[in-house]
């Protein structure tokens, strides 16, 4: 397989990553050095709670929006 075929390409916030096919959210996050713990996920608009990252794989294109979620009174 060459490189086109076994990876995927996506964007988070704004720049390129690839992946493996199959590639989850979570692990596009530890791929980028983000603390999953200090981040809200978003994929294509649609928010991805935390427990749902490790099962939510990535398709080619998509577009991932880590953000650092806003909290208070």
């Amino acid at each position: 397989m060459n490189d086109a075929t076994s990876t995927l390409l996506v964007t988070l916030n704004g720049h390129a990553h690839r992946l493996p096919v199959g590639g989850t959210l979570a692990e596009l996050l530890a791929q980028a050095g983000l603390d999953p713990q200090a981040v809200a996920t978003a994929v294509n608009g649609t928010f991805v709670p935390r427990h749902a990252r490790a099962e939510r794989q990535l398709a080619p294109g998509d577009s991932v929006t880590g953000f650092q979620p806003i909290v208070g009174g």
